[in-house]
């Protein structure tokens, strides 16, 4: 039933409806845009280097014949992959480890918010430039992890500030005289009451991942050749971006609407959650 308030909250904020509409707009664009397109990712028109948009090639091509609208489609499915799975690993980890430290307390918590604080002071972009070149020869999915390890802290903490407060409730301590696990009482009693926290901070992860792999495949430390994302596209297309303009304008369009469509979900969220909120 709140599912439904809160969904029906959501469709009058006019904000969060244009993101919604803008968002799956871009992932059918990303997902189902490659079956209509005359070419693959992979292709090479050798006979069409750096085209502009026209003809068979909808958006151009690159330096090396390749066609700009299935690259970027391929760079942009991507860039939503590593967006959603960092989000989600960086979201739980926020909710069970503050969780637990708010429940417990003791030994337990100063341990967690110890290794919270030690993650908070490390220099995410420099670990993740050093660490992410030695991971070349290995799975993509490293680097969402290594994204995911330096996007949860802050959550956290506010998760156990209001685990503090839950674990007092009349719900919690019934469950606690009921012998019912300590482990069971915070995944069925105190993280479902975080929800609305936590999926507004799992939407903004969401488009913070987007970004945070743009700029670091920007540099060279995010995803490798031969996978391409928005973030490699971009770079490339820096180079040229005075003579070649298509080069850097479609992969850093479809960013920027993708990233303001996100926010603007995570925005009507926000709003739609909250009791005190007129829209």
């Amino acid at each position: 039933m709140r599912s439904k308030v809160v969904f029906g909250r959501m469709l009058r904020n006019r904000q969060a409806r244009y993101g919604i509409i803008a968002f799956l707009g871009l992932v059918l664009l990303a997902y189902l845009g490659p079956f209509f397109g005359p070419y693959d990712w992979t292709d090479k028109d050798f006979l069409s280097f750096l085209v502009p948009p026209g003809g068979d090639h909808w958006w151009g091509t690159t330096t090396i014949g390749q066609d700009m609208y299935a690259l970027t489609l391929r760079g942009m499915q991507k860039s939503i992959v590593i967006g959603v799975l960092t989000a989600l690993i960086a979201t739980t980890l926020a909710a069970i480890v503050g969780a637990f430290a708010g429940y417990f307390g003791g030994w337990i918590d100063k341990a967690l918010m110890w290794g919270v604080d030690l993650l908070l002071v490390l220099p995410s972009f420099l670990v993740i430039a050093i660490i992410s070149p030695r991971l070349k020869e290995s799975s993509w999915l490293w680097f969402v992890v290594l994204l995911a390890v330096f996007t949860w802290m802050i959550t956290s903490r506010v998760v156990r500030s209001m685990t503090l407060s839950l674990r007092e409730r009349e719900y919690v301590q019934a469950a606690v005289y009921m012998g019912i696990p300590r482990w069971k009482i915070i995944l069925k009693h105190i993280v479902p009451n975080l929800s609305s926290l936590l999926i507004i901070d799992y939407t903004l992860n969401v488009s913070g991942a987007v970004i945070g792999e743009a700029a670091l495949s920007f540099f060279g430390f995010g995803i490798q050749p031969p996978e391409v994302s928005l973030g490699t596209l971009i770079a490339e297309g820096a180079r040229n971006a005075t003579g070649y303009p298509w080069l850097f304008a479609f992969p850093a369009g479809l960013l920027v609407l993708l990233v303001l469509s996100i926010n603007l979900i995570g925005d009507g969220l926000r709003d739609a959650l909250d009791p005190g909120s007129n829209s």
